[in-house]
């Protein structure tokens, strides 16, 4: 189906509808109905008529309703502090020299291994005490075992 458009307001012609108007050159004009037509024959200006395509097109009527731009929102950038430390600290670290964050992240590193190291010589220390005294309780239970007999 080939709908064609009006030659002077600008509406949709299907087919079946509308009047054909053709010139003394061969030129074909394409109505959707009598008033159309008269006013074209008239030489009438349909950007003067307020009712058809053209005119509104001209005065940028009913564009808003069709293709009124989606206005998008900017992402605005925030420095938010993260637990445990202020935007001011974290700003102080990143304006710091190379040298002094790498000096203070070895000492921090080395802090963490010695306490990892204490705490695995106590906790060798424990298991040697408690396992002492799961001998020695072990040996009074097959002494009292022994003297049941």
């Amino acid at each position: 189906m080939k709908v064609e458009i009006c030659s002077f307001s600008g509406a949709k012609v299907y087919p079946g509808a509308g009047r054909l108007f053709v010139r003394g050159d061969n030129k074909v004009f394409r109505f959707v109905n009598k008033k159309s037509e008269s006013l074209f024959l008239q030489r009438k200006n349909p950007r003067r008529l307020s009712w058809t395509v053209l005119y509104r097109r001209m005065h940028k009527k009913g564009l808003s309703e069709e293709s009124a731009k989606k206005r998008s929102r900017r992402t605005v950038k925030h420095q938010r502090g993260v637990v445990g430390a202020s935007v001011d600290v974290i700003k102080e670290k990143r304006n710091q020299r190379p040298e002094v964050r790498a000096a203070a992240r070895a000492s921090a590193l080395k802090q963490a291994k010695d306490k990892k190291t204490t705490s695995k010589s106590e906790k060798k220390a424990g298991d040697a005490k408690s396992s002492a005294g799961a001998a020695r309780g072990q040996a009074i239970k097959n002494a009292k075992a022994a003297a049941a007999q």
